[in-house]
């Protein structure tokens, strides 16, 4: 039998509430930031040759056009045009470590992170896409422009996630988005990374073909535990609980090593699978968040 919430219990924003709030306190700023600059965050999904020049020494000797330097015996570069299209698309992990956090907790940061995202893609008029995944795909959305198709990924997003008794493991994901995703796209991979080890095989291989963005959702209280007594922790991916005492200094060292350790082990990760990875904090700001996402894409494109 199901016990009923309480009474005070905050009930489920709808998708509406949810686009309108994020519309007012973050849309309304980025404009004004980004000045509807869009494509700071993203970008077309392929290049269209226009032209050939000289070879300058700035210039992506993958550009290079060796038929032409060869015939020539002067080094010639292809010039493009950017693909204005984007089709976008956002792969969620709905794990059951993503529940953890105050308020907000990482699933609602998350929720708001790829609601926001999506609405400034598609005011540009393109696409966006999700796959919602606990160790199996749950829902597979496919690519809509316009606000409707916002409101149908917040929906989504907010039906509680069905339960996995296994462990995480985020290299299935990769794996059902190279089956799925065949046109190139802009994909971003929304997760927390409590993962098994292997994942970034599978990104990898996606990154061959599409433009590939992790936003790791992170909680200050993983990385650093409060001096708050005796308490009991859980695993919330495998419900294991400990007894543990956070007054102990000796304790609160060896938990902060081991976050520093894990945070290596995902840089190294997502160096390996030639992923930009950000990550966004449940205390951080999310107009900020976006905005210092665009100020470092835009320096690794110079």
């Amino acid at each position: 039998m199901a016990i009923p919430p309480p009474a005070d219990a905050p009930a489920t924003p709808t998708p509406e509430q949810v686009l309108d709030r994020l519309d007012f306190t973050v849309m309304r700023q980025l404009d004004g930031v980004l000045h509807g600059d869009y494509r700071s965050v993203v970008r077309g999904g392929g290049l269209d040759f226009t032209d050939l020049r000289d070879y300058q020494p700035q210039d992506d000797i993958r550009h290079i056009d060796w038929n032409v330097t060869a015939r020539l015996n002067t080094p010639f570069v292809r010039q493009y045009v950017e693909d204005r299209d984007v089709t976008a698309w956002f792969l969620l992990d709905r794990s059951a470590s993503m529940a953890f956090g105050g308020d907000p907790s990482k699933a609602q940061m998350l929720t708001d992170a790829v609601v926001a995202l999506a609405r400034l893609i598609t005011k540009g008029g393109n696409r966006v896409g999700a796959l919602l995944w606990n160790n199996r795909v749950q829902s597979v959305l496919e690519p809509r422009s316009g606000r409707r198709q916002v409101l149908r990924i917040a929906k989504h997003m907010l039906t509680p996630p069905s339960v996995s008794e296994a462990p995480t493991d985020l290299a299935l994901l990769g794996q059902s988005a190279l089956t799925s995703i065949r046109r190139r796209s802009l994909i971003f991979v929304v997760s927390d990374f409590v993962t098994e080890d292997g994942w970034e095989r599978p990104l990898a291989l996606l990154s061959r073909r599409h433009e590939v963005i992790a936003l790791r959702i992170v909680d200050p209280a993983e990385i650093n535990l409060p001096d708050a007594g005796v308490m009991v922790m859980q695993d919330s991916e495998t419900g294991e609980q400990l007894v543990v005492d956070t007054s102990d200094r000796a304790f609160r060292e060896r938990f902060a090593e081991a976050a520093r350790l894990r945070e290596e082990h995902i840089l190294q990760c997502a160096r390996r699978a030639s992923i930009d990875l950000h990550s966004i904090s449940t205390d951080d700001d999310l107009v900020r968040s976006i905005v210092a996402m665009a100020a470092r894409r835009r320096l690794l494109r110079r």
